[in-house]
């Protein structure tokens, strides 16, 4: 179970690491859905992982960042 949780959170660093590093290069754009995909999964990640080791600041940022890319999913004028 722990190399699980670990593993989860190493996959979430490298999904918000690297959908931020591919739009700091015009790879990705913010409103792609790529990019907030992969932000939610990775905070989603985070989140579990940060739970599990009682990072409980961490943990509230990760939800607020996981929610603002659910709310940026169903934001209207974003392209499909």
């Amino acid at each position: 179970m722990n190399l699980f949780i670990e593993i989860l959170g190493w996959i979430g660093a490298v999904l918000i690491i690297g959908a931020y590093s591919l739009n700091m290069f015009g790879i990705l754009k913010t409103n792609s859905r790529a990019y907030i995909i992969s932000n939610l999964v990775g905070g989603v990640f985070f989140v579990v992982n940060t739970f599990v080791h009682k990072a409980y600041p961490s943990m509230i940022v990760n939800i607020i960042w996981v929610f603002i890319a659910i709310a940026a999913l169903f934001k209207k004028d974003k392209p499909s």
